[in-house]
């Protein structure tokens, strides 16, 4: 079996799951895009991709999608009006309570499915604390690695198309067309950036930086080129690399 499990009823969870059930929980943002995108991107893109992964594989993995998180940590967004953004230690505790209580059920695995890049480092923590406190198996995905994160940029955006670019556009526009405005979206690649070989997205050496550090639009990328049906082909290979994903999550036992 699979679904959502705020379907299920109370006394059906230790009837329905068991311990080799897979939790999934999506984990989106409410934060500026620039001008092109509305706040939602992260949120609609981490929600839709959960739903799509416990569609394609559900009848042979047994998952569960929990509702999904649409707040979390997007303080490189601050300042600008219109984000919604969760303290690192109110996250991490919202993570922690929710650990707690899945750990309460048959299930111990759980999935973060994470469609918001600036979560990604405290979401790696996070998996050790679940691990640590609660026992549970935990996993971390995202509907596509993040460039910051060694992800792969397309060519013409240096690497460096890392919010609101030409991929993650063209996903929304596929998703909710209605919302974007391409007319609005301009080039915004930090090409100097793009020069160095240790100081930059991806390279060797990290560094601290707010989302209008390159431009006042607050996007990182180059948009003018995205389409739906770029973004239908991204969508559906992301979908169909976490379902394999899954499959190895299904069978994980650290090796034993």
């Amino acid at each position: 079996m699979s679904g959502m499990y705020e379907d299920l009823k109370g006394p059906e969870i230790p009837e329905v799951l068991t311990k080799e059930s897979i939790l999934l929980l999506p984990i989106g943002a409410i934060e500026q895009h620039g001008p092109h995108l509305p706040l939602s991107v992260d949120h609609i893109i981490a929600d839709e991709t959960g739903r799509a992964v416990v569609e394609a594989c559900g009848d042979e993995i047994d998952i569960w999608m929990l509702p999904t998180l649409s707040v979390s940590k997007s303080n490189e967004h601050n300042w600008s009006s219109g984000t919604i953004s969760l303290g690192y230690q109110t996250l991490m505790a919202v993570l922690e309570d929710i650990g707690r209580s899945v750990a309460a059920t048959p299930a111990k695995k759980l999935v973060l499915l994470n469609g918001h890049g600036g979560n990604t480092t405290m979401l790696s923590t996070a998996l050790r604390e679940l691990r640590l406190k609660y026992s549970l198996q935990t996993f971390l995905m995202h509907p596509s690695l993040p460039p910051a994160y060694g992800g792969e940029s397309n060519e013409d955006e240096l690497g460096m198309g890392i919010h609101g670019g030409r991929d993650e556009t063209s996903v929304f526009m596929f998703l909710r067309p209605e919302h974007v405005d391409l007319e609005k979206a301009n080039r915004r690649v930090p090409e100097k950036l793009a020069e160095n070989t240790h100081v930059k997205f991806g390279g060797s050496v990290s560094f601290g930086w707010l989302s209008n550090d390159f431009h006042e639009d607050g996007y990182i990328g180059d948009p003018t080129g995205a389409s739906s049906e770029l973004g239908e082909t991204l969508f559906h290979a992301a979908v169909a690399s976490l379902s394999e994903a899954m499959k190895e999550v299904r069978d994980f036992d650290f090796g034993r």
